[in-house]
Parts: structure tokens; sequence; C-alpha cells
């Protein structure tokens, strides 16, 4: 994907990504969903490669940023870029949490806290159904 297809807003209908999606996948991005904590594909995943938008397969994440913070979901210390993804102020559930939105479809990806490791001091806390893992060739 060259930088001017990355940072090209992608605009579907509702019905588009019912289609393209599964339903759970559509419940998590386009519904602002959460999978159970433990449940996704990603969560204990040690797979070398880089993590995409399942909407739009925007580079968001690189393994080599991958941890184990024992929440029950893929957490990163930083996104691959400033630009890959956006974040929002997620008033939901009765608290105030930085939303992760992905920057090129405004797919919802989980939520970041500030409470991870260094260097950045923050965990991307997202959902697996966000995500598709493109392994990188060993």
């Amino acid at each position: 994907m060259s930088d001017s297809e990355s940072t090209k807003k992608l605009v579907k209908s509702e019905e588009d990504w019912m289609r393209q999606l599964t339903p759970e996948q559509y419940r998590v991005t386009r519904l602002k969903g959460t999978e159970r904590p433990f449940s996704g594909a990603y969560n204990d995943c040690k797979t070398p490669g880089a993590y995409h938008c399942v909407c739009c397969g925007q580079p968001l994440f690189d393994s080599a940023t991958k941890y184990d913070s024992k929440s029950g979901w893929p957490s990163f210390v930083a996104p691959a870029s400033e630009e890959a993804v956006r974040l929002e102020t997620d008033h939901t559930l009765g608290m105030a949490r930085t939303e992760v939105l992905c920057a090129r479809c405004d797919a919802h990806l989980g939520h970041v806290f500030d409470d991870g490791p260094a260097p950045t001091g923050q965990r991307f806390c997202m959902n697996s159904a966000s995500l598709k893992l493109d392994p990188k060739d060993e």
C-alpha cells in the first residue's frame, strides 16, 4: 500500500461492511464492540509479522511491539506509525477512556491505557477481531 493510499479515507456503506466482515468482526469494528478477554486469536500469538486492519488492510502494529499484558487482549507499546491510528475520547461504561481507531477507515480497534511498559508507558489493548496478521517471512 502506497503512502497516498494509506492516508486516503476509506468509506463504505454499512451493508458493504456487513458483506465483507464476519459478524464478530462487524460487531467489534463497526459497532465498537469488545471481544471477551482471552478469547481472541491473537492474544497469545507469538508469530512475527505486521498486524493490519481487518477492514481496510492499513498496517497498524508490528509484532516487535507486542507484549503479554496479561489483560486478555493483544497489547502493543506503540502503533506502527503515528498516522496509522487516531485516538478519540470514549465516555461509554461511565468512565473516560481513549479509544483507538484505524485512521483510514475508522474501525474500532480497542483502547489505549497509560499503564504499559517502557519505552512508551502505553498499552494499546486491541481486539483480535479488528486485526489481521501478515506473518513475516523467515
